[in-house]
């Protein structure tokens, strides 16, 4: 025997063609009307459902801005503080723009929290960054000032 001369035991089962004629036609079996009766799709969509659920009121698409929102907070560390500054400076999110430590986002200056990694020896001023309670300490022991 070769590969050619196998043959399949039984035949394919052609697919019922309803409504043309024979013992199916009228209705082909699917009952008189309704949905289940009609041609193309089955059933409405669920996707339907769900945006019958939401709501249609005035301003929903307006939702309120959050402060902070869509931007990001930039991390920067004492030790890049310690390196990029002199004693006695100002540091703020313009400053630090200038100095290119940090960058726009969005067209617009960022929000930079300034974490405690690192050692600081220079009495900075610092203006308009957040803190965490480590690096606040470490300011202060250095003799810095924090400004809100």
């Amino acid at each position: 025997m070769q590969l050619h001369e196998i043959q399949p035991v039984h035949r394919l089962k052609k697919k019922k063609r309803l409504g043309r004629g024979g013992k199916k036609g009228d209705y082909c079996g699917k009952g008189m009307k309704g949905q289940k009766s009609r041609a193309g799709r089955k059933f409405q969509p669920f996707i339907r459902e769900w945006i019958k659920k939401y709501p249609k009121l005035r301003g929903y698409k307006n939702k309120p801005k959050v402060k902070g929102r869509g931007l990001k907070v930039i991390i920067l560390n004492l030790e890049i503080l310690e390196k990029q500054f002199n004693s006695g400076e100002k540091i703020s999110p313009n400053v630090l723009l200038e100095k290119g430590v940090v960058c726009k986002m969005k067209g617009r200056i960022p929000q930079v929290k300034i974490l405690a990694n690192g050692k600081l020896t220079k009495k900075l001023i610092i203006e308009g960054c957040l803190f965490s309670k480590q690096a606040e300490e470490k300011i202060k022991k250095a003799g810095g000032k924090i400004k809100f």
